[in-house]
């Protein structure tokens, strides 16, 4: 007799500068920001544990990135039932999670509130990301290869859970 788990997930892109020697066919101009890069997606559940990454040239859209998210997290993660994006994410990725099941939610940032305000629902995805930056070789994009980064990222994220784990707490390359 099985049990049914209802699986919930953020997800979310950042841009990370690129550094001088990551080739130009792998980068790419955010178009909010003016440097080349890339974008990762992130895909985490309720804990902020990694379930999918995607990384992705700057110039990519959010919704290229949010279809790529979705198929990678049915694939590893078939009770995934809801997801939230932010604005960026526009009907393509509520269309494709609808084909696979996964009822896909647009947060919005409430324009009546001034300065950075957190928002429930993408705070998890926010955190990891937040984390992850911890990792110095995160900082910037050094790796000449997009499958680098992801392995790149997966390695910091175990690195995460172990000190979860064990609870302890050590000291990032900004506190030397």
């Amino acid at each position: 007799m099985g049990v049914e788990v209802e699986q919930r997930l953020a997800g979310d892109g950042e841009s990370i500068r690129a550094a001088n020697h990551v080739p130009a066919a792998t980068t790419g101009k955010d178009a909010a920001k003016k440097v080349p890069g890339r974008k990762r997606g992130l895909a985490v559940d309720a804990l902020g544990l990694i379930i999918a990454v995607v990384v992705t040239a700057a110039s990519v859209t959010d919704n290229v990135i949010g279809v790529n998210l979705l198929d990678k997290v049915k694939a590893h993660t078939p009770t995934a039932t809801k997801a939230w994006v932010d604005a960026g994410s526009k009907d393509d990725v509520q269309i494709h999670g609808a084909v696979h099941g996964i009822d896909v939610e647009q947060v919005k940032r409430s324009d009546t509130t001034t300065g950075f305000v957190p928002i429930a629902r993408r705070r998890v995805v926010e955190q990891t990301n937040d984390t992850l930056m911890l990792h110095r070789r995160l900082v910037r994009e050094y790796d000449s290869r997009p499958a680098s980064a992801v392995s790149r990222i997966w390695w910091a994220s175990t690195a995460n859970l172990v000190r979860r784990l064990i609870g302890i707490t050590t000291k990032s390359w900004r506190d030397a």
